[in-house]
């Protein structure tokens, strides 16, 4: 299963944890059934701050395991990357 987001946390342009899905990721994790979260953000100065923040809340919430991907050049865009380049960022996901 997966959880969009719908962005990342953006402060200057007035996006903060509010404007995203993140109250409903977390009731999505409630259930206990989740074994891992991988945390799939843009490689930019936005996407970092978004997945530190999901991770410090993934670990109030009680989640086991949870990851980060990387492998996707910084600077790049996840809409542009194709299925290799996915499955290496898969590969070497990273505890956060």
């Amino acid at each position: 299963m997966y959880h969009v987001l719908g962005g990342s946390l953006s402060p200057l342009s007035g996006r903060g944890p509010e404007q995203l899905r993140i109250k409903s990721l977390i009731e999505r994790l409630k259930g206990g059934t989740v074994e891992e979260i991988i945390i799939a953000t843009n490689p930019t100065a936005e996407g970092e701050a978004t997945a530190v923040y999901l991770s410090k809340l993934l670990k109030t919430a009680g989640c086991a395991r949870y990851a980060h991907w990387v492998g996707i050049p910084v600077g790049a865009d996840l809409e542009y990357a194709d299925e290799v380049t996915m499955l290496k960022a898969l590969e070497g996901r990273r505890d956060l």
